[in-house]
C-alpha cells in the first residue's frame, strides 16, 4: 500500500525544518489551508493530506467499516506519519480533526510532539454542565437532512460554518468542497463527527497544545473552547478576533500568526 498516494500526501517547506502536519475537517480537502501554507512553509516543513474519501485520495481504500469512528482516521494519520518517518510533529487539526489528533497522538506518540486544535469540539450535543453547541435533537435534524438531500444541505449547511454573510465567496468555497465530496461517503463522516463524543480522551493529552478559537463560530462556540483548554493542563487558549468556523480561510494572517507564535515559546 502506497500510503503517500492513497491519502494525497504533499510536502513543502524546507527538508531540514520542524514539520508541520495540516489536517482537514468534515467535508473538506488539503486545499482548505491553501492561504496559510505559504508563512507557514518559509520555516516549517509543511505536510498535507487528504483523509481517504476525501479530496484527492484513492476512493477505493475507503471502507464504511473503518471509516465509521474517527479511530479510522485516526489511523490515517498514524500512517501518514509513519511512511514519512515523522518524529514529535506539530499536528495541526481543523475542528473534527483536532479529535483524531488526540486520538492519534494516544496510538503513536512518538510521530505527534505537539498539538494545535483549530475550532475543535470534543462533543457536539449539548450534556449536563456541558454546551456543545447542539441538542440531541438539532444533530438528528441535521443528520436526516443530509442524508435526504446531501447537495441541499450541502448549499445551507456550509454557510452556517462558514459565517462571514458579508464574503459569500467563503460560503461558496465550502458549498462547493461539501458538494465535491461523494454522498455516501460524506452521510459516513457526518454521523462519524456529529455524534463522537471524544471528552475522555482529552485527559490523555500531556503534549503542548494550541487551543485556538474564533470569537463566533456557530458550530464551536467559545464554552467549547474553553472546556478543551481547562481539560487539557499543557493547553494555551487563544481566541481569534474572527468568525465562522474555519479561521484558516477567513482570517489567515491570523491564523498563520498564531499557530507560529505558538510553536516559537516551545521550541
Amino acid at each position: 500500500m502506497d500510503v503517500r498516494r492513497r491519502n494525497n500526501v504533499t510536502v513543502t517547506g524546507p527538508a531540514d525544518a520542524p514539520v508541520v502536519v495540516l489536517a482537514h475537517g468534515f467535508g473538506c480537502d488539503q486545499n482548505m489551508w491553501r492561504l496559510i501554507v505559504p508563512t507557514l512553509a518559509e520555516r516549517y516543513r509543511v505536510v498535507l493530506f487528504d483523509y481517504v474519501g476525501s479530496g484527492g485520495s484513492d476512493l477505493s481504500a475507503w471502507s464504511q467499516e473503518r471509516y465509521s469512528s474517527l479511530d479510522g482516521y485516526a489511523q490515517d494519520v498514524t500512517e501518514v506519519c509513519a511512511a514519512l518517518d515523522l518524529k514529535r510533529a506539530v499536528f495541526v487539526g481543523h475542528s473534527v480533526s483536532a479529535m483524531i489528533g488526540v486520538l492519534a497522538a494516544q496510538a503513536a506518540p512518538e510521530r505527534i510532539g505537539s498539538l494545535v486544535m483549530v475550532a475543535p469540539s470534543p462533543c457536539y450535543i449539548d450534556d449536563d454542565g456541558y454546551r456543545g453547541g447542539f441538542t440531541a435533537e438539532d444533530i438528528d435534524e441535521l443528520l436526516a437532512s443530509l442524508e435526504s438531500n446531501y447537495l441541499g444541505w450541502s448549499s445551507a449547511m456550509a454557510l452556517v460554518i462558514m459565517g462571514n454573510p458579508e464574503r459569500p465567496e467563503l460560503g461558496q468555497e465550502l458549498t462547493n468542497s461539501f458538494c465535491a465530496t461523494d454522498p455516501d461517503i460524506a452521510r459516513v463522516f457526518a454521523r462519524t463527527t456529529f455524534l463522537s463524543d471524544s471528552r475522555n480522551d482529552l485527559k490523555s493529552v500531556s503534549v503542548p497544545t494550541l487551543v485556538l478559537e474564533c470569537s463566533q463560530d456557530a458550530i464551536a462556540p467559545r464554552e467549547v473552547g474553553a472546556y478543551v483548554h481547562a481539560a487539557i493542563p499543557s493547553s494555551r487558549l487563544v481566541t481569534l478576533a474572527a468568525t465562522g468556523h474555519c479561521p484558516q480561510l477567513s482570517a489567515p494572517e491570523a491564523t498563520a500568526e498564531a499557530i507560529i507564535d505558538f510553536l516559537q515559546s516551545w521550541s
